[in-house]
């Protein structure tokens, strides 16, 4: 019996690109079902009654959240092919580790980038900056994160890159002019299909997030 694999997204969540990426990697053909996060259906809240949150794989039935537990998930089960965490354990706990700093900094200061004004948002903007540096630092001169070939960290990373417009307008300033070597790693991944396909244009992010800021009040 062939594998059923559905995702539960929205299309302009990084997390949910990180799923989308890491699939179209191993070449997995999946049901994409995009949810309306203000009415969220019954089977997303069934699939993560904890967080009620996207992205959720659900493989066979069984539902897996969070989105780099699932993209570990999918390297695991589909491990036959353009594996993403590498074999020697210390290797695997230091992709992790940077995961990890992507997830706790990356989508929290980017937000405030476009949310915050003044002194809050010239704090956030060096912040996101520093993020920025030390993330280019731990890249190195690798063409990818995972070394030679394109792994874990990277699938992790890439998504936000979908945003940098949203922070770049909002927060008057550019990653290239401040990162070159970063936003270098950047396009190595857009020339990949398995990224280039599962991310969105970032002038349609951009223009999503316009509309956010109405429906929050913002100007």
């Amino acid at each position: 019996m062939a594998d059923q694999v559905v995702l539960l997204d929205f299309w302009p969540s990084p997390f949910g690109m990180r799923l989308r990426i890491a699939l179209a990697e191993k070449g997995v053909q999946y049901e994409y079902k995009e949810e309306d996060l203000r009415n969220k259906s019954p089977l997303l809240l069934q699939s993560n009654p904890v967080h009620k949150k996207i992205p959720v794989l659900i493989h066979n039935g069984k539902a897996v959240s969070e989105s780099l537990i699932a993209v570990q998930y999918i390297d695991e089960v589909w491990k036959d092919k353009a594996p993403l965490l590498p074999s020697d354990p210390h290797l695997r706990a230091h992709a992790r580790f940077w995961a990890d700093y992507v997830d706790k900094k990356m989508y929290e200061i980017g937000r405030k980038v476009w949310t915050t004004k003044g002194e809050e948002q010239d704090a956030a903007k060096k912040e996101f900056i520093e993020c920025i540096s030390v993330l280019e630092g731990e890249l190195g001169d690798k063409p990818y994160f995972g070394g030679k070939t394109f792994g874990f960290l990277d699938v992790a990373l890439i998504p936000f890159s979908s945003w940098f417009s949203v922070y770049e307008k909002f927060g008057n300033f550019s990653v290239e002019a401040e990162h070159p070597k970063f936003i270098a790693w950047v396009k190595r991944c857009l020339e990949k299909e398995s990224v280039s396909k599962s991310i969105p244009d970032q002038q349609k992010v951009y223009e999503f997030v316009l509309e956010m800021r109405t429906k929050l009040g913002i100007e």
